[in-house]
């Protein structure tokens, strides 16, 4: 297949799976009292939509890219599939289609395991079996809140395993490895013991806060924060993220998931919001060339949109801690600003960039992660 049909192709689960998270944004306006349209009663795909539709499609499709292999691509074409299922209200289906995308993802993670034998992939593979257990858990009718354990454990092992890989450049000693490991360990612990739908959450808040320490300590983001222009911003986004994670941990002991009305919401939206969207506004400058070909500017109006995520979730974490229904409800549409004003400055960037005229974005840095 030529390279540039190959490119295209990519567009199309990448479309539905940004379909996605516009609906999911969408009904959660409608969860948290905001009266919107019904978009055909999709309220209760809230969830699926953001971590399975948007965040599963992302992350099988940049994996696909990595390793460039025609089956690969089985995952995100799958995902994005159930995604669409989603969107025109078939559930049963959708779940199918999910089950069959974290499978590929898992069997195609578990391949580059068996090439690579490290502690990064092996955290790569058990993070894509995550998604898979989360997805059965919700064909098998468990309660919501054990299902979105699973589902974050994916999203949080992903980005846990990408930084680790990145952070051999600094050479962790092997405390600082089984340091890892042992925060990776209770995060899987809570979710198998469904921590986020019972009255305690011990396990998972131990394993967020041991994540968040580790992170902190050994992400090459500390170095790459002092330097400018795209690598400053990527790390800030990194830093920003880690501190979400940790505060979610706190929450977690102080206001366990099912003992107070809000704490559920708050763990799921400081993760979801402030941990895993963060990360999503550091990469996507590095993930949209690597998947699409089109190329995109950095410019430092993207600290306004990052700065409003992050206000969004304050307000929400804080809302919620109180039980305040009216601020918790105006985080939404802050939330939902913040993405427009990041995806219209990347926009604006790059085509004026490409005239020559108007808005001047920087030059653009070496491509390496931050």
């Amino acid at each position: 297949m030529a390279p540039a049909l190959n490119r295209r192709l990519r567009y199309l689960p990448l479309a539905i799976g940004a379909a996605a998270l516009i609906a999911g944004f969408w009904t959660g306006l409608a969860r948290i009292g905001i009266a919107v349209p019904d978009l055909a009663r999709l309220d209760a795909w809230h969830g699926p939509l953001m971590i399975s539709g948007f965040f599963g499609t992302l992350i099988s499709l940049e994996r696909a890219v990595a390793l460039n292999r025609p089956l690969a691509y089985a995952a995100p074409a799958s995902s994005a599939a159930g995604a669409l299922a989603l969107l025109f209200n078939a559930p049963a289906l959708s779940i199918v289609l999910f089950i069959l995308a974290s499978a590929a993802l898992t069997i195609a993670t578990a391949v580059i395991l068996w090439l690579l034998p490290t502690l990064f992939t092996a955290v790569l593979t058990l993070a894509a079996a995550a998604w898979g257990v989360g997805t059965l858990a919700w064909l098998g009718g468990w309660p919501m809140g054990e299902v979105t354990g699973w589902w974050l454990a994916f999203l949080v092992l992903t980005i846990a395993a990408e930084r680790l890989e990145l952070s051999r450049l600094l050479a962790p000693s092997r405390r600082a490895q089984a340091f890892f490991v042992i925060g990776i360990a209770l995060i899987v612990a809570g979710a198998a013991r469904g921590e986020l739908a019972s009255d305690s959450a011990p396990l998972t808040a131990l394993g967020y806060i041991a994540c968040t320490g580790w992170l902190v300590l050994h992400d090459i983001a500390r170095r790459t924060v002092r330097q400018s222009g795209q690598t400053r911003f990527s790390a800030t986004c990194m830093l920003a993220g880690y501190f979400w994670l940790g505060i979610t941990g706190i929450y977690l002991l102080v206001s366990p998931p099912a003992s107070a009305a809000f704490a559920y919401d708050a763990a799921v939206h400081g993760i979801a919001i402030g941990f895993v969207l963060s990360m999503v506004f550091g990469h996507a400058l590095i993930i949209l060339p690597a998947v699409t070909g089109v190329m995109v500017r950095y410019h430092p109006a993207l600290y306004g949109a990052l700065a409003l995520l992050h206000v969004s979730v304050a307000l929400r974490i804080v809302s919620d801690f109180f039980e305040l229904v009216g601020p918790r409800a105006a985080s939404g549409p802050i939330t939902i600003a913040a993405l427009l004003f990041f995806a219209g400055t990347v926009a604006s960037a790059s085509i004026k960039r490409r005239t020559g005229s108007g808005l001047r974005a920087s030059p653009p840095e070496p491509k390496a992660k931050s």
